[in-house]
């Protein structure tokens, strides 16, 4: 049991005590506090301490489970939502720690002539996984960037004062780090160590960004974009014939439905199958999170699905939602019935009851308005009540599963033009299975688009344009609430202008109460006028629909919202770096 809690934990905690990160700025000093770089990286126990310390890079729980782009409504909207950002003085990503960590063990004389060379190329490649990581989410925010491969000492001026690279060479040399990684590490599956098939996952994502962030974004007029989606295919192709994973579709989890239940498990270790890198979490080490307190709050900010993500959920029998008439005025427990099953264990919908409830939680529950701005309150990722207070969450997290890599492969070949029923069988398929819709079938998506999705992005052209709609379609239902995927997905289509839009929520035909999951009991009242005398339902008044008596909720209604189609695709430098160093360029149409 010792042991078990100890691996649990190693996200979190150094096992060696002389292992101390430095927090100073990447140029100033060795990276540790008290180690000698002439003495210490003797044993494959002192390599691997030092590297345990890079898992701490990987996105925390609130990085993982807190989405939002068009997907997820809050009662605020952040700045990069709103089209407000600032150039920051400091900071703003431009943070280069971690990289000098990385660098400090890759230069390291004791590392690079350790005597076992496999024992040595395993530790390198892993440090190169964390670099490539590194560099990804860099070019992902900043586009361009310098690329260091060395320690740079402080009387380095030539380095402190470099101009930034271009962003081809940049991924070139992401692309040597990941192959040297994927070629090293072991082939042993983990769901808490960094292996060979999760530098393939890695290497799926990084290559499915960057070859339709070239194709979509000519402004930059950066070639190579076939390259990189072609890399992606063989990554994933790999993983998928080599790595032994599948979709989980065991019925045997806390609420017997696959998908849920994928999230919802306490630990890895049941969904192993399908999960190739997770986050542990350890109740019994007090390392938790703020998960269900984050969807079951009233005060972080009522997380709800935005009113276009539920219409983009299919019907059971893969109809479109949208092309049923007069979809727009559905009421919430029409539109929820017959859908495609993801979008039930996914939101609360009528007859939903919390895992492992109590008298009180164990019963059916309606949406929850005191904890979701739109109504559509979700709960991917929720587990037992006994979690639901601040910070008391302890399931553990997901950071890489083989559905991504399925959906990887299928758009990059969507997007390559060789994509074929073959390939959709064995990938979106898979994932229709688990909750038994029906599958994909590629003369039917290209030959009659939806022109739903097609409205929403509008950049999609050419043969595959109906196909690539619905994988589209399929990626934002099956990843959503997952590392932002969707923010990424969004920058690398350049369909920024989506997050300009108005959000919105469940429709109501005008004031009255309204029993949402029809169990005889009323949930919420729109009045009109001044507000009513509390009848212990939620109260909204018909001002905030879109239709002045009638309509969608529409949130955040005084916040107008933009999006600079010639700026916000990239973030800006900080002030304070520009300033140091002259040769340093700020991102196009970012002005102080």
């Amino acid at each position: 049991m010792k042991k078990q809690l100890t691996i649990k934990a190693f996200f979190f905690l150094l096992t060696v005590t002389t292992l101390v990160a430095c927090k100073d700025d990447f140029l100033e000093r060795y990276p540790t506090a008290r180690v000698s770089p002439q003495t210490y990286f003797k044993s494959e126990n002192d390599l691997k301490s030092y590297t345990n310390y890079f898992y701490s890079f990987l996105p925390d729980a609130a990085e993982i489970y807190g989405e939002t782009a068009d997907n997820i409504v809050l009662s605020s909207v952040g700045r990069e939502i709103s089209g407000t950002r600032l150039i920051p003085t400091s900071g703003g990503g431009w943070d280069w720690t971690e990289l000098r960590d990385i660098n400090f063990f890759l230069n390291n004389e004791n590392v690079k002539g350790y005597s076992n060379k496999s024992v040595r190329d395993k530790y390198i490649g892993l440090a190169r996984f964390f670099r490539a990581h590194f560099y990804f989410e860099k070019v992902k925010r900043f586009g361009d960037v310098p690329w260091y491969s060395e320690v740079i000492e402080t009387n380095n001026q030539d380095a402190l004062q470099r101009a930034r690279d271009p962003r081809a060479l940049v991924m070139d040399s992401v692309l040597a780090d990941i192959d040297f990684a994927i070629e090293h590490l072991d082939a042993t599956k983990s769901v808490e160590r960094v292996t060979k098939w999760t530098a393939l996952a890695l290497k799926s994502r990084i290559c499915l960004y960057e070859g339709t962030w070239r194709k979509y974004h000519t402004e930059f007029n950066v070639s190579g974009a076939d390259r990189f989606l072609q890399e992606c295919v063989s990554a994933s192709d790999l993983l998928m014939t080599s790595g032994g994973y599948n979709i989980y579709t065991a019925t045997t989890g806390p609420s017997k439905r696959p998908y849920q239940d994928l999230f919802a498990h306490k630990t890895l270790d049941p969904v192993a199958t399908e999960v190739i890198l997770g986050r542990r979490y350890s109740a019994e080490l007090n390392l938790k999170h703020g998960l269900q307190f984050y969807l079951t709050s009233r005060t972080q900010g009522k997380p709800g699905f935005e009113k276009r993500l539920v219409n983009s959920y299919l019907m059971r029998d893969g109809s479109r939602f949208t092309d049923i008439p007069n979809y727009e005025t559905l009421q919430f427990y029409e539109e929820v019935q017959n859908r495609d099953p993801r979008l039930a264990q996914t939101i609360r919908t009528p007859g939903y009851r919390r895992i492992n409830g109590t008298a009180e939680s164990g019963q059916e529950m309606a949406p929850n308005f005191d904890a979701t701005v739109t109504g559509y309150q979700p709960i991917k990722w929720m587990n037992d009540p006994a979690m639901d207070m601040s910070g008391q969450s302890a399931q553990d997290l997901l950071l890489f599963r083989f559905a991504e890599v399925l959906l990887n492969f299928a758009e990059a070949k969507a997007e390559l033009g060789t994509i074929t029923q073959q390939d959709l069988d064995r990938s979106v398929k898979l994932l229709r299975d688990r909750v038994g819709m029906p599958n994909l079938i590629l003369s039917v998506a290209n030959g009659n688009p939806d022109a739903y999705q097609a409205l929403l992005y509008k950049n999609v052209s050419g043969a595959n344009k109906g196909l690539i709609l619905e994988i589209r379609r399929e990626r934002r239902v099956e990843l959503v609430m997952e590392q932002n995927f969707r923010w990424d997905d969004l920058m690398r289509w350049k369909e920024g202008h989506l997050l300009a839009d108005q959000f919105k929520g469940m429709y109501f035909p005008g004031p009255g109460f309204f029993d949402l999951d029809r169990n005889n009991s009323n949930d919420v009242e729109i009045y009109a006028g001044a507000k009513p005398p509390s009848t212990g339902v939620y109260q909204i008044p018909v001002s905030d629909l879109s239709e002045g008596t009638k309509g969608v909720i529409v949130t955040n209604r005084n916040i107008i919202k933009t999006f600079d189609e010639n700026r916000d695709y990239l973030w800006p430098l900080p002030i304070e770096d520009l300033t140091m160093n002259p040769k340093l360029i700020q991102n196009p149409n970012w002005k102080q």
